[in-house]
Formats: C-alpha cells, sequence, structure tokens
C-alpha cells in the first residue's frame, strides 16, 4: 500500500490535537478508524511516527520530520483544488484571516460587499494575531490575509490596501492637561512628546502596541506601560473614563466613539503616525488569480467608507 492524502491529514491532526480522541473528532472519523490509518502510515513508512502514551501521544523525531512535510504536501494539494475557483474570480469558498484590530471594523462592511456580488459564495473567516495568520497562510489554510506591513517573507505577497493613521484618544481632562492650554490642544503635538506612564495599549504580541512603542521612540526594555488590554474596545473604555491615554486608528473611529460616548480625540502632527494595511497571499500561488485582486479593491472600498464615517462624527477635545 502506498502513502495517501488521507492518512497524511489525519496524521496532521493527529498532531495538532495530540490525542486520538480529539483528532478523531476534528476528522469526523471513529477512534479506532484513525489509529488504524496512523498505523498504517507508519507501516508505509516504515518508521514509528508517534509514542502512544495513557492520555496523550508525542511526536518522534521522525515524526516531527514527517509532519513538515505532510504538511507542505496537503497545502500544495489545497493549491492545486482551489485552481480552478481561483481563474474564475471570486466564487466558491474563500478562506480569509484578518488580525483582531482591524477584523471588527472592516470585516463588516467588506462581507456585505462580498455578499452583494454573489450570495454563493462561501466565506470562512479567522480573527487571529499576525504570526498565526501567515503561519495558516504558508501551510495552505487560509487563502489571503489583512495584516500591517511589513511582511519580509519570500514566500509571500502583498498587495497595500489603505493607510490607517493614529489618533490619540483619552477623556477631555486628560487631553487638555497635556498642554495646560485648556479646552486646545498644541497643533504641534507628536508621539514622542508623550509620557510612557500615560499610556495603555494592547497585549504584548498585538502589532498595533509595537507600531505605537516604536512611533513614541520608546526603548522597549525599559519602558514602563500598562500592557494588558485584549481589545481596542476595552482601552477606549478605559481611557475615556480617564484612565490614561491610547492610540485609536482611524479605521475603529466609528465603531468605538459610538461604544465610548466620553471619548475625545486629537490627531497628531505631520507626519502623522499610521499603520499600512495590506492584503497577503502566498507568492507561488495560481498566476490567474483575479479574486485576490478583487477582493483588494472591495476591501480598499470599504476600509475608505469606515474612514470617512468615522472622521465625520470625530468628537476632538
Amino acid at each position: 500500500m502506498k502513502v495517501t492524502l488521507k492518512q497524511l491529514s489525519y496524521f496532521v491532526a493527529l498532531a495538532e490535537q495530540g490525542n486520538f480522541g480529539r483528532a478523531a473528532e476534528v476528522c469526523n472519523i471513529s477512534q479506532p478508524a484513525l489509529s488504524m490509518q496512523i498505523k498504517e502510515l507508519e507501516n508505509n513508512l516504515d518508521v514509528v511516527l508517534v509514542e502512544r502514551r495513557p492520555r496523550e501521544v508525542c511526536l518522534t523525531r521522525v515524526g516531527r520530520s514527517v509532519l513538515e512535510r505532510a504538511r507542505g504536501i496537503l497545502a500544495q494539494t489545497r493549491d492545486l483544488e482551489a485552481l480552478p475557483r481561483r481563474a474564475r474570480g471570486l466564487m466558491g469558498e474563500l478562506h480569509i484571516g484578518v488580525i483582531p484590530t482591524v477584523a471588527p471594523y472592516l470585516l463588516p462592511p467588506t462581507l456585505t460587499r462580498l455578499r452583494a456580488r454573489d450570495l454563493t459564495l462561501d466565506i470562512r473567516v479567522r480573527e487571529a494575531p499576525t504570526h498565526v495568520l501567515l503561519g495558516q497562510l504558508e501551510n495552505g489554510v487560509l487563502d489571503a490575509v489583512v495584516v500591517a506591513l511589513p511582511v519580509d517573507l519570500p514566500w509571500a505577497q502583498a498587495r497595500p490596501l489603505f493607510e490607517d493613521r493614529f489618533l490619540l484618544a483619552g477623556s477631555t481632562a486628560r487631553l487638555e492637561r497635556l498642554t495646560g492650554q485648556g479646552a486646545r490642544l498644541s497643533e504641534a503635538l507628536r508621539p514622542q512628546t508623550l509620557d510612557p506612564d500615560q499610556l495603555l495599549l494592547l497585549d504584548e504580541g498585538h502589532c498595533l502596541s509595537d507600531q505605537a512603542i516604536a512611533a513614541c521612540g520608546i526603548d522597549p526594555a525599559r519602558r514602563r506601560i500598562d500592557l494588558g488590554a485584549s481589545s481596542l474596545a476595552t482601552l477606549c473604555g478605559l481611557v475615556s473614563e480617564g484612565f490614561g491615554l491610547t492610540f485609536l486608528p482611524e479605521l475603529a473611529l466609528a465603531t468605538e466613539m459610538a461604544a465610548a460616548p466620553r471619548l475625545r480625540l486629537h490627531r497628531f502632527a505631520d507626519p502623522q503616525p499610521a499603520r499600512m494595511l495590506a492584503l497577503v497571499r502566498r507568492a507561488g500561488a495560481a498566476q490567474q488569480e483575479d479574486w485576490f485582486a478583487e477582493l483588494a479593491t472591495l476591501m480598499q472600498e470599504a476600509g475608505a467608507d469606515v474612514i470617512a464615517r468615522g472622521a465625520a462624527g470625530a468628537r476632538p477635545a
């Protein structure tokens, strides 16, 4: 018997779940059937892939090597199966990933536009940090991801979408105290002039936190910043009540201002700190990928509308 794609997919599931029972559930087969398929794969390769323990499995050294190759084979297979759909554009099934500081604001209008084009389009969305999304993109689990540039990976191809500028957000009193000018902030406010002890940022690992720290010129090894919030909504709720300041992307203005009525904003002096959002795919994918350009255009339109709506309703300090 030869190695089959089904056996490889079962082995990847087992490696990821670390347990025969959970892997069987993911694969929608019985545990004995999964165990038999893994045993056949080991016999076909004439190696032991996993160490079987009472409640878990552990990959052997050769098992780790086989896992890496199995993922590559399955990713290439998914690319092959997706070629007809991609050649026809945005049709069939689409798997996209979006970072958490973009997903709540860009996804709803984008999905509305996608549904308006084709009600039969099967859209699967994953929201996760940048490193997770890029890993799943590389492995073929996702077709494209929305992340902030730069993406310096040899296998990735990025298409810039739009610039998302940062504003300073806080309560009226907190913003006024920055310059002592009463109801008006200085026109020359720059990120580098902020007191790091006043900044509230997202958990470490969020690219938005890294970008804000870089904009302020803060040494990561010496910073004394309260890092702990898991969402922009949490940060906006805190700073609107006077608990520090934060950086708020334009893309989030409309949503977060509606949720936090006491939130006030101020733009930084030019050049304003910003992030460039991009749609990223695997560079080695098919050449006739009209769906990628179509998706990028829809996201650009959605982003422009969201940012314009936020700017129109912005409440300055």
